[in-house]
């Protein structure tokens, strides 16, 4: 059996080649990952706002949301399938290229997805036209990820790789507060009618002048050390996974299922939830969310520092049992309605996701030999999007309908965590000083 651990090399702070500073590579990666991530979280915003009335008027209200957060989860279940295309590109090829290509496919799905006619103009080839955007921002996000964290965590010296490689990980934060700013702007200058007609749509055509400044940025990039010094590469790296690696794939996405389900509670169902079912306005939700989520991102680096300092394991586990403690408290405190002990629920998941999330960037990539890195880091990754990400703005939706705080919810939420807990607890420390035993297939 083959090890599915092996040491990341790296090269510094200058890197190898020529490489530019762990600064700017950084910087490049965050740049990438918050502009994708922006793209992918208007759409969850846009599902959660307007998308069910627009491109499916035929339903009723609660159905129409559950429809659009369909269509929302198709972009999780396209996220593998995009690790996988791209996975091997970056096995095969170098994770540069990666970075380019995904940004590019990603930016044009999503300023297409703000030119799709209504049902009204064009029928049932509106949600069609929707659904498939959708699937390409996917596609796109997958690979992205891996080839971001990659090409930071290959650079990274072996003590601070955990903090180098948290920076790709404040992109989420970035795009989600840059998508939802915007959505907040034009929700609060214009009026309901104009913000319906074509007021949702800017955020989607924006995406296009991001994208451009994202490719500017990272066309003069070096490429992976690691890779570079690979003697012999995957011929077909997905097979190799599956082969050598099932289970850690497999644990892998298990373990992560929780931050993807703690995060799109609190960013898009909760935010569908409020507005429709407590009658909180928009205006009050998106600010909620977002205060929770800058303070998120700005703890990001900090966690990633305890993780280098204590390991990655520990902070994982604390963040997947501080969840399991907070969903029914985060519930209760939501069903008020009032603003502050909102903002106080999402805070406390938005710190508890981050505990683990801060520090995953280093650990997946540690997980995996370097020949199926980009393909084995990136599958686990995007698989634990879509058992926790896609699947439940539509079980929380149909879960909360109805009278009564929605229980159910948290005890959806709870039960993601201890599966993930369960998870974490079976994979090995992987800081570099711990030395820890593999896990085989």
């Amino acid at each position: 059996m083959r090890k599915s651990h092996s040491p990341l090399r790296s090269t510094g702070s200058t890197g190898a080649r020529g490489a530019p500073s762990l600064p700017r590579l950084a910087a490049a990666s965050l740049a990438g990952t918050a502009i994708e991530f922006y793209d992918f979280f208007i759409y969850g915003t846009a599902a959660a706002l307007v998308l069910g009335p627009l491109f499916f008027p035929t339903f009723s209200p609660l159905a129409g949301t559950l429809a659009a957060f369909a269509t929302f989860g198709v972009g999780f279940v396209a996220r593998p399938l995009g690790s996988v295309l791209f996975g091997h590109i970056g096995d095969r090829r170098g994770r540069r290229p990666v970075l380019l290509v995904s940004l590019l496919l990603t930016g044009l799905a999503t300023v297409a997805v703000g030119c799709v006619p209504t049902y009204d103009s064009i029928g049932t080839a509106a949600p069609v036209l929707l659904l498939l955007l959708r699937f390409l921002q996917g596609l796109g996000l997958g690979g992205e990820w891996g080839g971001a964290v990659l090409l930071t965590a290959e650079h990274a010296p072996a003590e601070r790789r955990g903090l180098w490689s948290s920076f790709p990980q404040i992109g989420p934060s970035l795009g989600f507060l840059l998508a939802n700013g915007i959505m907040l702007v034009l929700s609060a200058s214009l009026t309901e009618a104009q913000f319906t007609s074509w007021g949702w749509r800017v955020p989607f055509w924006a995406a296009g002048l991001l994208a451009a400044a994202g490719l500017a940025l990272r066309t003069s990039l070096p490429e992976s050390p690691s890779f570079l010094e690979l003697r012999e590469h995957a011929r077909v790296p997905l097979a190799e996974v599956v082969r050598d690696h099932w289970r850690l794939v497999l644990l892998t996405a298990g373990a992560l299922a929780v931050g993807y389900a703690v995060f799109y509670a609190v960013t898009t169902w909760s935010l569908a939830y409020a507005v429709e079912e407590l009658d909180v306005s928009r205006t009050v939700m998106l600010a909620c969310i977002m205060a929770a989520v800058v303070v998120k991102g700005a703890l990001t680096p900090v966690a990633a520092l305890l993780g280098d300092r204590y390991g990655r394991r520990p902070l994982c586990l604390l963040g997947c049992a501080l969840c399991a403690l907070w969903m029914f408290p985060m519930i209760a405190l939501l069903s008020t309605g009032e603003p502050l002990l909102m903002f106080v629920g999402f805070l406390v998941a938005m710190l508890a996701f981050i505990t683990m999330f801060a520090v995953i960037a280093a650990y997946l990539p540690e997980l995996y030999e370097p020949r199926v890195r980009c393909t084995g880091a990136a599958v686990g990754y995007n698989l634990g999007g879509v058992i926790g990400g896609a699947l439940t703005p539509i079980v929380a939706t149909a879960a909360a309908h109805g009278e009564g705080t929605p229980w159910g919810v948290a005890a959806y939420l709870t039960a993601v965590a201890l599966l993930s807990l369960g998870c974490f607890a079976l994979l090995p420390e992987t800081r570099p000083a711990a030395e820890p035993a593999p896990v085989t297939a």
